[in-house]
């Protein structure tokens, strides 16, 4: 379908506490004010067998996930993700943004987990079907600051967020590689602003990168 007959697949990503999430709060409200329809999706999770599997990456203390496992895990939430909620989002017109997606995989598994990027290539496409995001905006802080952030809002660490400085960076450090290497659909967004000010800087890119849905807004 040409962009005129479908929505758009736009994903907010980067390392722990770069504020993806509000991000996307704030994208969708500045979109609901403009008219433009649109849906919200993070991963894992957005599907039952989703937030299922979420529950076991994340929150069940004690548990040992090899690293391969966790990399399974998170590609069958993918694969219900985008099959339950991503394509039928976009064949109806609407902009879906999705707080995380492949980047995190090759990022978090592929060199934080030490698995190989490109090993883990071939089975997200797998996972996938082959869709790809529109654009991905990689939320680039610096680790240190991303644990700042989320101390002072005084949430108790998942599995992953709990991980050492020196995983966190190298999963930085792969994300910022990830998005240069693909930069025809991937970009870097300095995230060490307020939230107000990284919420502009993220309006201005989309405005600039499709105009024709962004500029002027649909109804």
């Amino acid at each position: 379908m040409s962009r005129a007959e479908r929505g758009l697949f736009l994903v907010l990503d980067g390392v722990e506490g770069v504020g993806k999430s509000t991000q996307a709060r704030l994208l969708a409200e500045w979109m609901e004010e403009r008219g433009i329809p649109h849906r919200l999706g993070r991963e894992p999770g957005a599907t039952p067998v989703g937030e299922a599997i979420r529950e076991i990456l994340l929150r069940r203390g004690g548990l040992e996930i090899p690293p391969e496992t966790e990399l399974f895990l998170m590609l069958a939430a993918r694969a219900a993700f985008v099959r339950a909620v991503v394509i039928p989002a976009v064949e109806e017109g609407f902009v879906m943004v999705a707080d995380r997606f492949e980047l995190s995989t090759l990022a978090y598994q592929g060199v934080g987990r030490e698995l190989g990027v490109e090993t883990i290539r071939p089975l997200n496409d797998f996972a996938t079907g082959g869709l790809r995001p529109d654009l991905t905006v990689v939320l680039d802080l610096p680790v240190s600051e991303g644990r700042a952030r989320q101390a002072k809002e005084g949430r108790r660490p998942d599995r992953i967020e709990g991980e050492s400085d020196a995983f966190l960076e190298a999963v930085r450090e792969a994300y910022r590689a990830l998005a240069r290497q693909d930069a025809a659909d991937a970009v870097l967004l300095d995230a060490s602003g307020s939230p107000a000010e990284v919420h502009e800087a993220l309006r201005e890119l989309l405005v600039q990168r499709f105009p024709e849905l962004f500029k002027s807004g649909r109804g």
